[in-house]
């Protein structure tokens, strides 16, 4: 009974969109893309409504995926949903890894358990659902892997077409998946910015761009992963939150989840330190944080492992910073080798095989503990985006496959040939 009493009462509040740039209002109902500015356009709920009439304490009886939070998710039909079981992500104590770089109160998120193997899963799906609420029937994304894969499982769990342009030298995990998910491939020798670019000379194709803030839906997704970090700790959010910046939707998403939770009473106004953790080799967020300035400048021969993080220059640059610097947090940089060896790290102590991308944060987090600017007792939150098992081609540089009876660092024996 309980459970057929919040479904009854989980409706979307959703009362319109709203440019993130000028504040102009589009009608919710209605497949867009930006605003006419340019601006990402962000999808807003009627929290006053949502207050009244939901509340926090029936969460459990929902289902355990990310569709608990239905009623501040845009849509509005339940047969609309294209669900593969997203979200509700376990929230992993590490205290082997803190021991190790001096963290005592040290947790994982990790959105590796995801269908396909990513945090992406959770705006696709929500994408891909009000795709199919608003009669859209052929998608396009550019993507450095991980979001290709979501997008073409979500579109065949929809019956949707999907059109996918992505760097050639992608994970061939996040290729394979694509054509397995019978999704329109090609692939393109350059970087993710290309492939967005080629979409936009081919604007008659009549696909609907799904790309990263070009359409409202995919960060309502991402931002579940905020409300989620608040419900498994008891609605008390954590001091810091180290977040693998791309286009960093998932950090815009989980700033947002905040305020709405704030203004329905759920939390209070203490934020967490956010922390954008990047690449070395592509870093446009922390130089513009470093710089002083609103928005980021395109970094010219992006180069790292952690393909994800390989975007010269994301769409929403803008609100990571104004994240960034709201919560009085940080932007920090790491090195390749350092990231792979950080996932070599916390792969041996706790048991989670993590991207290259949520293993930077290990990286990131030691250096901010050992400058002060974090102290171990803070309760610090890393976010693992995705599976390390997506990213063999990458730590096959830190592991290499030995051959001839050698023996590897750990002194164990390779079988010979």
């Amino acid at each position: 009974m309980a459970a057929l009493r919040y479904h009854m009462r989980a409706m979307t509040t959703l009362t319109h969109l709203q440019c993130s740039a000028c504040g102009k209002t589009y009608e919710a109902g209605r497949a867009l893309n930006v605003c006419a500015c340019g601006g990402p356009l962000l999808a807003r709920y009627d929290l006053e409504k949502a207050r009244r009439g939901w509340n926090r304490a029936w969460i459990p009886n929902g289902p355990s995926t990310m569709w608990r939070y239905q009623p501040i998710l845009p849509v509005r039909k339940p047969e609309s949903i294209v669900t593969l079981g997203e979200g509700y992500t376990p929230l992993i104590r590490a205290r082997r890894l803190g021991e190790r770089i001096g963290s005592a109160n040290l947790w994982i998120k990790d959105e590796g358990l995801n269908p396909t193997g990513s945090f992406k899963a959770r705006g696709l799906s929500c994408a891909v659902s009000m795709a199919v609420e608003l009669g859209v029937r052929k998608l396009v994304i550019p993507s450095a892997g991980n979001a290709a894969s979501a997008m073409a499982a979500y579109a065949a769990a929809a019956g949707l077409e999907a059109h996918i342009f992505m760097p050639r030298d992608v994970p061939q995990a996040n290729y394979i998946e694509c054509r397995a998910f019978g999704a329109r491939v090609t692939l393109v020798d350059g970087l993710i910015s290309d492939c967005a670019r080629m979409i936009g000379e081919r604007a008659g194709e009549g696909w609907f761009d799904v790309s990263t803030l070009k359409e409202p839906y995919r960060i309502e997704g991402k931002k579940t992963m905020g409300y989620e970090v608040a419900e498994q700790f008891h609605w008390e959010l954590p001091d810091a939150i180290f977040y693998p910046t791309g286009g960093g939707v998932g950090l815009i998403g989980m700033w947002k989840a905040f305020e709405e939770m704030e203004r329905m009473g759920w939390i209070s106004a203490r934020r967490p330190k956010m922390i954008a953790v990047q690449a070395s080799g592509c870093q446009p967020i922390v130089r513009a944080f470093e710089e002083g300035e609103p928005r980021s400048r395109f970094w010219d021969n992006a180069s790292t492992v952690a393909s994800g993080l390989r975007v010269p220059k994301p769409l929403g640059d803008f609100l990571i910073l104004e994240a960034v610097r709201a919560s009085g947090g940080a932007a920090i940089a790491v090195e390749d080798a350092e990231l792979l060896e950080a996932g070599g790290d916390l792969a041996n102590d706790e048991g989670i095989f993590a991207a290259p991308e949520g293993a930077a944060c290990v990286v990131a987090l030691r250096r901010l503990l050992e400058s002060g600017f974090l102290n171990r007792d803070e309760r610090v939150v890393i976010y693992n985006t995705g599976a390390g098992l997506k990213y063999l081609e990458a730590y096959s540089t830190r592991f290499p496959r030995l051959d001839g009876g050698e023996h590897d660092k750990l002194g164990g024996l390779i079988t010979p040939r």
